[in-house]
């Protein structure tokens, strides 16, 4: 306010003890700028009001888009369980130390192809076995699904430590 100096603020009264208008001020400034900022201070709380309106909305859509996105990214997961091949057989031990458990292998991971082995022609472990066997020292493409994910693995069946080329169980799956 430009007459601050005189101790007039928004508040200070603008009569004497008396109940006379001060005559130490000019009362129309002083009333003209309370008036100013009264009306500035109503504005304030009006653009405020509207910042945090939109602010709501603006959070509402954006987690209405997550949860549209989660949605989605659900749905996209599965159909690509449903996309994923059809299992035969199942890790359910691996040898620490072994050429399956260097290569990657991992209990309860299900084995899609082994080799030229797939659902397709799997007729039981002598399959593996006879793969196995041919492949001694030479890498195999070995396909697993591990946690919904298809996963590739390259195994080397070699002599090792322990028995057997590979040291990790495999059991057929029941379908």
């Amino acid at each position: 306010l430009p007459s601050q100096q005189k101790g007039v603020g928004m508040h200070e009264p603008l009569v004497d003890a008396e109940g006379f208008p001060r005559a130490d001020i000019d009362l129309y400034q002083v009333r003209t700028a309370r008036h100013n900022i009264i009306c500035l201070q109503n504005d304030h709380k009006a653009v405020m009001k509207e910042v945090e309106e939109a602010l709501h909305k603006l959070h509402a859509r954006e987690k209405e888009k997550q949860a549209k996105d989660e949605a989605e990214a659900l749905a996209e997961a599965r159909s690509q369980n449903q996309s994923l091949p059809q299992a035969f057989a199942k890790v359910n031990a691996v040898t620490p130390g072994s050429p399956a458990s260097v290569s990657g292998l991992q209990v309860d991971d299900e084995i899609v192809e082994f080799g030229s082995v797939n659902a397709n022609n799997f007729q039981n472990l002598q399959n593996i076995a006879t793969v196995v066997q041919h492949s001694e020292g030479r890498p195999l493409s070995v396909t697993v699904i591990r946690g919904g994910r298809r996963v590739h693995v390259g195994l080397t069946p070699k002599r090792w430590a322990g028995k057997g080329l590979l040291g990790c169980n495999i059991i057929p799956l029941q379908r």
